[in-house]
């Protein structure tokens, strides 16, 4: 290979060596990219902790509340023995429905023992009405007495008197037949029902008790240091333990006292003060009661259920 040659192929050696060297225009687009992704990641975290933040500080929530409602505990007012128990344990029952029945039989031997008691005091009394009218007439030819007319009218008192007793009595007996039926108060559900047909059902004793459908409501325990973000009619937002749907609710009212156990007084009536005081404070809980607004389909409120409460302090419903 000649000089020429050489030279020509090193020349061309030398102008690819530059094109390599030439730095290309994306190059400063590729070093500049993760820098703004990693600042945009930051600044969206921040906004992100701050809003979390905000959320947990402002808004009032709490993670102590119970599911709570009426229970009306059902007793006869007649005793006698159990004939007919149409319902079973956790049965739904609605108000009106019949849940027993106590013996009707001595109950309606006694009502048509006072109806014929009322009968046989009426004509008593209409009878004795008669005769004091009848001596009034006679007292005014003065073929009678006095005393004998003040007898007459005695007798015709207490003959109403009886009469008055004896439809009192049939009223009472027309009573006891018909609570020998215990029927549902309410709307709600049969709980621990333990009462068999054919016990026996004393007066007083309970038997059988009914969770109110109709009374739902959820007790919520916040801290005092929450108390000033939390009023009457604002929303809250609910979460059963089990339950994924929120159940939706608001504050119907606040607990305007809990026990200080400071203020116990002793068998002298002095109060006991604990003489222990830590530099620690821990911020007492005061019960605020949840009204149940509505409840999702599938979700099954229960007595005593854990919750999680939320007050949204900025909307009301």
């Amino acid at each position: 290979m000649s000089g020429e040659e050489i030279k020509s192929e090193n020349d061309k050696n030398a102008k690819t060596d530059a094109r390599h060297m030439v730095p290309t225009v994306s190059s400063p687009k590729i070093r500049i990219a993760p820098f703004a992704i990693t600042v945009a990641v930051f600044v969206v975290a921040a906004v992100l902790v701050r809003e979390m933040w905000n959320a947990y500080m402002g808004t009032p929530w709490t993670r102590d509340g119970t599911v709570r409602t009426y229970v009306v505990a059902m007793a006869p007012e007649v005793s006698g023995r159990i004939v007919a128990l149409p319902v079973a344990d956790n049965q739904f029952v609605h108000k009106g429905d019949l849940l027993l029945v106590v013996d009707p039989t001595n109950y309606r031997i006694a009502l048509a023992l006072a109806d014929a008691a009322v009968v046989q005091a009426r004509v008593t009394a209409q009878n004795a009405l008669r005769e004091a009218v009848r001596r009034r007439s006679l007292l005014k030819d003065s073929a009678i007495a006095l005393e004998a007319q003040e007898s007459a009218d005695t007798a015709a008192v207490v003959a109403e008197a009886q009469y008055q007793q004896a439809v009192a009595n049939r009223d009472q007996a027309k009573v006891n037949l018909d609570r020998s039926e215990i029927r549902a108060p309410v709307n709600g559900w049969i709980t621990n029902l333990l009462a068999q047909r054919g016990d026996f059902a004393n007066v007083g004793q309970y038997l059988l008790s009914i969770v109110d459908a109709d009374s739902f409501w959820v007790d919520a325990y916040f801290q005092e240091t929450q108390l000033a973000k939390v009023q009457v009619g604002y929303p809250a937002r609910i979460k059963l333990m089990g339950y994924d749907p929120i159940v939706r609710g608001e504050v119907a009212s606040v607990s305007r006292g809990i026990t200080v156990s400071n203020a116990q007084p002793d068998q002298q009536g002095l109060a006991t003060v604990n003489p222990i005081f830590t530099w620690v404070r821990l911020a007492q809980r005061v019960p605020v009661r949840i009204r149940v607004v509505r409840v999702p389909d599938g979700v099954r409120l229960v007595a005593g259920m854990t919750a999680t409460v939320e007050i949204d302090a900025k909307a009301r419903n």
